[in-house]
């Protein structure tokens, strides 16, 4: 159980969604804040041309995955070898109970680049949902993001909510015997594709985090009980301390802006946060109580920042201004709350939360109210956001057991295993791909 390692070390060191009928998209809706419903229906035929099949195969598993769609077995289909440029025979997917029909095709531009259109149409209303000219390039190796991006756009087409699909997560890939393992920093695609590993494993890395921009990624590193903060530049796979900072540091994160990262610093005994501008390297301390304070993570607007504090007696979380003013508990429930982190959106905080012997991923409103407890299990930690802010992201661990990636909705209703399955912990969630 990391999280309570983790901490108990550094103290011995020391809405309802706008769905409303927008024109011809009024018959075909649903409606992501129900705690309960049958995921929809939906047809994605396979693509002609180039990649074709390959595509719609991703678009299907991406939907299936995202709890609220349930393709449609291609061997019930009546209609075959659709034509994307001929409307679809509506009542042979009525037959089959579709309520939406997904079709397209690949082809080759002269400049060699991959061109993907595609088309969603609404089965009981009989109509396209799509400009007849939607289309997606990439280079031909990239269809798969070609894919998720069609993904995204049948999700926010049905949805009303943005999609989650063409993005990648940063996580600790972990192997090796209990008591040896070897944690690397690794990356993948949202639907574990295109795996592949960051740093060589010499030196254990923690809590990895995104700027906001998506192109660097800041992480600790753990080596003969020093620690050290790492800003690594996914373009060019170039990574940087941050220089010497004095005692342990822990949980680096990006504000906003990407010019700053706030982390939690032990000096003789205490724990408090700090901030450091990247340009100048000036250092600020936030916190000054004797207290452990850690795990800061700012509001979008990067005008606050959640944290969690064991000043009350045990950790529970808080929120001040951003230059350290108006600190104020948020947490109310009982339990012990941990690794905060503002949502995207900014409507919600999610949590990690131990109480009777077991762990929680939870949400919250950022004055505390409406918390929900979202999945329970032996051990689950380190939740991160999807850039829609409807999905979180964290690791669970049985009994005896590796960590393994898991994922939740906010309703609670969508819970599964991310599709990495070898052992995994930290995951973070890239903003969309550019």
């Amino acid at each position: 159980m990391r999280l309570r390692i983790l901490f108990v070390a550094v103290a011995a060191v020391l809405m309802v969604l706008d769905t409303s009928p927008r024109g011809a998209e009024a018959d075909i809706v649903v409606d992501v804040n129900q705690g309960t419903i049958q995921p929809m229906p939906i047809a994605i035929a396979p693509f002609a041309g180039e990649h074709g099949a390959d595509i719609a195969q991703v678009v299907s598993a991406d939907l299936e995955r995202s709890g609220y769609f349930k393709p449609i077995d291609p061997a019930a289909y009546i209609e075959k070898n659709l034509d994307a440029n001929v409307r679809p025979q509506f009542d042979q997917w009525k037959a089959i109970n579709a309520q939406a029909l997904v079709d397209g095709a690949g082809t080759m531009d002269s400049d060699g680049r991959l061109r993907v259109a595609f088309r969603l149409w609404d089965i009981p209303g009989g109509q396209e949902l799509t400009d007849t000219s939607t289309s997606y390039t990439a280079t031909p190796e990239n269809w798969r993001r070609i894919a998720h991006k069609i993904a995204d756009k049948v999700f926010e087409k049905i949805t009303g909510q943005k999609g989650f699909f063409d993005t990648r997560v940063v996580f600790v890939a972990e192997s090796g015997p209990r008591g040896h393992r070897v944690k690397r920093l690794a990356i993948m695609d949202q639907d574990g594709a295109n795996p592949q590993y960051l740093t060589s494993g010499a030196s254990q890395v923690l809590t990895p985090h995104y700027s906001s921009n998506g192109q660097e990624v800041t992480y600790m590193t753990l080596s003969d009980n020093q620690t050290e903060i790492h800003l690594l530049n996914l373009e060019t796979t170039r990574s940087e301390s941050l220089g010497h900072i004095s005692g342990l540091v822990f949980s680096p994160r990006f504000s906003p802006d990407g010019e700053r990262v706030a982390y939690s610093q032990t000096i003789n005994g205490n724990t408090d946060i700090w901030v450091m501008d990247l340009r100048t390297q000036a250092k600020t301390r936030l916190t000054t109580d004797p207290g452990i304070d850690t795990s800061p993570s700012f509001s979008p607007d990067g005008r606050r920042i959640v944290f969690n504090s064991d000043r009350s007696g045990s950790p529970q979380i808080y929120v001040m201004n951003l230059e350290g003013s108006g600190v104020r508990r948020i947490s109310q429930g009982g339990g012990r709350y941990n690794t905060p982190v503002w949502s995207p959106t900014g409507d919600l905080i999610a949590f990690t939360k131990q109480e009777g012997g077991g762990f929680s991923i939870g949400i919250m409103a950022p004055d505390g109210g409406g918390e929900k407890i979202l999945s329970t299990s032996y051990f689950e930690e380190g939740p991160t956001w999807a850039p829609n802010g409807r999905y979180i992201m964290f690791h669970r661990q049985a009994q005896g057991g590796a960590p393994h990636l898991w994922m939740v909705d906010v309703t609670g209703r969508v819970s599964r295993p991310a599709p990495y399955t070898l052992d995994a912990s930290d995951p973070a969630w890239s903003p969309m791909l550019q």
